[in-house]
């Protein structure tokens, strides 16, 4: 049960905070608090058990009803991830094969999205490092994202045996348009933070590597915005060749500070404690809704069909990033799954065990 207490584990891996609000300048404003919300479970990159999605529904309706709480502060411990999605382990080893359990679980999960959706405070989702999946999924949910500008964004679906319908298909279209979320939901291919500023889904991002004690931009990635050779815009593209190289060796210099970040969604939750509270919300609520009517319209059908398919694609696909590894892979043979499907294949349990990574050569 989440208290009024200052700082309250509400799970063992979800820690719910009464932080003293500040202004923008940074001065710390008296009886009044932003609710800090932190997934921690880092060693998994800070994905969300079935106990931990419980936990976050409570923080988000216990923050709700907080008559001095300002904002919502989303985040995660650490500086590798913000929360890569679902718990694979325990969707591998427990709800494979199970789909009236998954789908049971998948009721908690839209539960979550919609405490986020339905929060009576403006929400902001501190993003400390990969958002992904099922993560990015609740961070697109999220009112407001800042990020470190280390952080990478994107969806893992269709690598992994499943479809990224828990808001992703029903958020990005609204907030990259049509082409950019088919490019992510489909392909599966991740952004950086500069690319996710650019594409609009971020408010601000902050530096957060350090080297011989100042900030720099991420090394990884082109942070200016230039244009290839077809006149492409090309901003927080990935470097290559000897560049990739001369970022990886600043990169081992450096050291991962959040403070800049800390700074900003501080900053961010200043400016709101400055406007009327219930204006605030009027707006807030009136701003969420073309997300909260595409994600009502879907929801449930989306989780019968994701329980379904833990019979099939997600079973394998699960299983094979869970039992895999760096050497022999954490994804089936996509071009020998499609032949045999192709030749009547069925997906019973002596099928799926023989496309695990590395059973077959």
């Amino acid at each position: 049960m989440v208290s009024d207490a200052t700082r309250e584990a509400i799970s063992d891996k979800v820690i719910f905070e009464k932080r003293p609000a500040k202004l923008p300048d940074g001065t710390v404003v008296d009886g009044l608090y932003n609710a800090w919300i932190t997934l921690n479970n880092p060693s998994q990159y800070n994905s969300y058990t079935t106990d931990m999605v419980k936990a976050v529904i409570l923080g988000f309706r216990a923050a709700s009803n907080m008559r001095d709480v300002n904002a919502v502060v989303f985040t995660a411990v650490g500086d590798k991830a913000f929360c890569t999605g679902g718990n694979t382990k325990e969707y591998a080893e427990y709800y494979a094969g199970r789909p009236e359990e998954y789908r049971q679980y998948m009721r908690l999960f839209n539960d979550m999205v919609s405490a986020i959706l339905g929060c009576d405070k403006p929400v902001v989702c501190r993003v400390n490092g990969m958002r992904i999946g099922g993560g990015q999924e609740i961070g697109m949910a999220c009112d407001f994202s800042v990020a470190s500008d280390l952080a990478r964004f994107g969806q893992a679906g269709p690598k992994h045996g499943s479809a990224a319908i828990g808001g992703s298909t029903d958020f990005l279209p609204l907030m990259i348009g049509c082409e950019m979320a088919m490019n992510s939901g489909v392909l599966c291919e991740s952004f950086s933070a500069h690319e996710a500023m650019r594409l609009g889904i971020l408010t601000d991002i902050a530096p957060a590597l350090k080297v011989d004690g100042k900030f720099v931009p991420n090394p990884l990635v082109e942070t200016r915005m230039v244009t290839d050779e077809w006149g492409r815009i090309v901003h927080g593209k990935p470097k290559t060749g000897e560049a990739l190289a001369e970022g990886k060796a600043l990169m081992a210099r450096g050291e991962v500070d959040l403070s800049e970040l800390d700074r900003k969604v501080e900053e961010l939750c200043g400016k709101l404690l400055l406007t009327f509270p219930g204006c605030t919300t009027k707006s807030v609520e009136e701003l969420r809704k073309p997300k909260l009517n595409a994600w009502n319209m879907n929801k449930e059908n989306s989780r019968a069909w994701l329980g379904l398919n833990m019979m099939a694609e997600a079973n394998m696909g699960f299983r094979a990033f869970n039992e895999g590894n760096r050497e022999v892979g954490r994804e089936v043979d996509f071009v020998q799954l499609r032949r045999e499907l192709a030749d009547g294949a069925k997906f019973t349990p002596e099928y799926i065990d023989s496309m695990m990574p590395g059973v077959r050569k």
